[in-house]
């Protein structure tokens, strides 16, 4: 089967897919959720998040929007939803919050992929303490234990590390619980991934640098946290990774000093690929980067996929490609 990136043609940022019962499905954020034009008119039927169906991971069609609004005071942006599936449930993770501050991480809970996701009333990372915290994805390790990986603001620059958004690791005690071991698992510290210099945050003036949008695979016993660094609207956005012996770190991203090794802008074609997710196609074995990319004119971001390759230097893809590419299907069809 063919397919020409995107592979649909609507606004898709932050784009997370998943299969289940051989069906696939992506949530992503939307263009109200993304300039907090989410409609409030009716709080008890206002639904938050895009989602796609495919039946052959090539054709994708729009279903429906996730998540019923929680407290309108909680924010109009809603950002980056991931959804993982444990003890027959549904659970779908989001960050909410006021424009590009005060963000907090939240979990809704559904019986079906398609929801409506009911928010279970509780933030997962205490704002107090975290007052910036967004794009938590959920990973589950070979034993069965749940961690969930989240992008928040740092502020020192000690060790070579700089001030910005960056990447930590806790262990879910629950579906809807974390435990409050939070460690971090990379922080930046390459020029790529300048968000933007003399920025104002917390009252002070930083050169501000971002890592977001994690997405963790384990592969030949090591684990590979994906990430996208750099400004996302810009062609510096990128994705690279980092590896770890353990789940929890320590995870290094060495190797990346001159620019993201694993999805870059392709000039004059494909701007800022991001915020991506893996997920394995219709054959079973081929993995696929499932990333998001902006239109020419850079009116949206857009849902792209094309092929993750492990090589004997790290995760590679194919792409990102804007011409036209092949699904590999199951040879047990």
């Amino acid at each position: 089967m063919d397919y020409i990136n995107p592979v649909y043609q609507g606004y898709f940022a932050d784009p997370f897919v998943w299969q289940h019962e051989g069906v696939y499905y992506a949530i992503g954020t939307g263009a109200a959720e993304a300039q907090g034009t989410v409609d409030n008119i009716d709080i008890n039927k206002s639904l938050v998040f895009p989602l796609l169906r495919s039946f052959d991971f090539g054709n994708w069609d729009f279903v429906g929007h996730a998540l019923l609004r929680p407290d309108p005071a909680l924010g109009n942006n809603f950002w980056a939803p991931e959804v993982a599936y444990a003890n027959g449930q549904f659970y779908l993770y989001y960050s909410v919050g006021h424009e590009d501050k005060n963000h907090q991480l939240r979990v809704a809970t559904s019986d079906n992929p398609l929801g409506p996701y009911q928010d279970v009333g509780e933030t997962l990372v205490d704002p107090n303490f975290c007052p910036f915290a967004i794009d938590p994805h959920p990973f589950c390790d070979d034993d069965g234990q749940w961690y969930l990986f989240y992008a928040r603001d740092f502020l020192d620059t000690e060790n070579g590390v700089h001030a910005g958004t960056a990447l930590v690791v806790d262990r879910l005690q629950s579906m809807t619980k974390l435990s409050g071991e939070e460690k971090v698992v990379l922080r930046a510290r390459s020029h790529w991934q300048r968000f933007l210099a003399n920025r104002l945050m917390y009252g002070a003036i930083y050169d501000w640098h971002t890592l977001e949008g994690p997405c963790v695979r384990k592969h030949e016993g090591k684990y590979y946290c994906f990430y996208s660094g750099g400004r996302w609207e810009t062609e510096n956005y990128g994705v690279d990774y980092g590896v770890a012996e353990n789940v929890m770190g320590v995870y290094s991203d060495a190797g990346n000093e001159t620019g993201p090794r694993v999805l870059k802008s392709v000039p004059n074609f494909v701007r800022g690929p991001g915020h991506n997710s893996i997920v394995v196609g219709p054959d079973g074995e081929t993995e696929y980067i499932v990333y998001h990319a902006w239109t020419n004119n850079m009116d949206m971001r857009q849902i792209c996929l094309d092929k993750l390759i492990w090589t004997p230097q790290g995760p590679r893809c194919q792409g990102p490609t804007w011409t036209t590419q092949s699904i590999t299907n199951s040879l047990h069809i």
